[in-house]
């Protein structure tokens, strides 16, 4: 199997600690759906910065990112299938998929 990361852009913040406790049962029963294929359950992300290529620092990320999580799939579309029942969706969120590559393994190893 190989690793995804899951990126999440944007979805709605829970209004009040009753939206909020049902948002987060979502979350949970999400990941025990994904149960042992999930890697690192993730985080939402706070404030940013981008720094440029020139050194520059810009306030607020330029990918707009909310937060991520880690599964392991047997494939890209795999990966795309479990993401598509994920809560973020649910809040007008999106995700981005990407495969990750275990370089630094490999660095070690030769």
């Amino acid at each position: 199997m190989d690793t995804y990361l899951l990126a999440y852009r944007g979805g709605r913040v829970p209004e009040g600690e009753a939206e909020r406790a049902q948002v987060m049962d979502a979350w949970g029963a999400w990941m025990s759906k994904v149960g042992d294929n999930l890697v690192d359950q993730g985080a939402p992300f706070g404030p940013s910065k981008t720094v440029t290529n020139d050194g520059s620092v810009q306030e607020g990320g330029a990918a707009a990112l909310t937060g991520y999580s880690i599964i392991k799939a047997e494939s890209l579309d795999a990966a795309a299938e479990v993401a598509k029942t994920c809560p973020v969706l649910s809040s007008g969120g999106t995700i981005d998929i990407y495969e990750t590559f275990d370089v630094m393994a490999a660095m070690n190893a030769g």
